[in-house]
């Protein structure tokens, strides 16, 4: 039987503190399916297509390094329904620290509740990467800081030329 899990988020932009949980989760699962949920009411930064770009560009290498299939999705239903529509037994989430525990655990309780046959699997981050969040380095980009120790190469040209127009 082929374990899929899925790790969901919004990716934008994709941090180096999402690429640990995905060299950490690659070693957990056959498949790794990353979905970046669509959401009508936010406005992100960069574009569905953008972020399905830099998944792929930046966890693709990563998953195939450790030998795990990977692949990439968005949805725009609750979480827990795209797991299962993709057949995934494993839900991926990082921790940074208290406060995301607290919050994923009501998350975790809640999906158990809807999809028993899905399990939270929660994964700390490292230590170099606990400060980061999408929206500090969108933060710092903005007001033109240098954000190279905090998202991928790749990542920290497509923010300068997102911010440069």
């Amino acid at each position: 039987m082929t374990r899929i899990a899925l790790y969901p988020g919004s990716f934008d932009p994709v941090t180096n503190g999402h690429l640990d949980v995905v060299r950490n989760a690659v070693g957990l699962c056959d498949k790794l399916v990353v979905a970046i949920g669509v959401h009508p009411g936010k406005k992100p930064l960069f574009t569905t297509e953008e972020r399905l770009a830099m998944v792929k560009d930046v966890f693709g290498p990563a998953a195939k390094a450790a030998g795990c299939d990977f692949d990439c999705t968005t949805y725009d239903n609750l979480t827990i329904t795209a797991a299962e529509k993709i057949g995934a037994t494993i839900m991926i989430r990082g921790l940074r620290d208290g406060t995301d525990l607290d919050y994923e655990m009501q998350i975790a309780g809640m999906n158990q509740t809807m999809a028993p046959d899905v399990k939270t699997v929660f994964l700390p981050a490292s230590v170099g990467v606990r400060p980061i969040t999408a929206t500090l380095v969108r933060q710092i980009a903005a007001m033109g800081g240098d954000v190279s120790a905090f998202v991928p190469e790749a990542v920290a040209n497509s923010l300068k030329t997102k911010f440069a127009t």
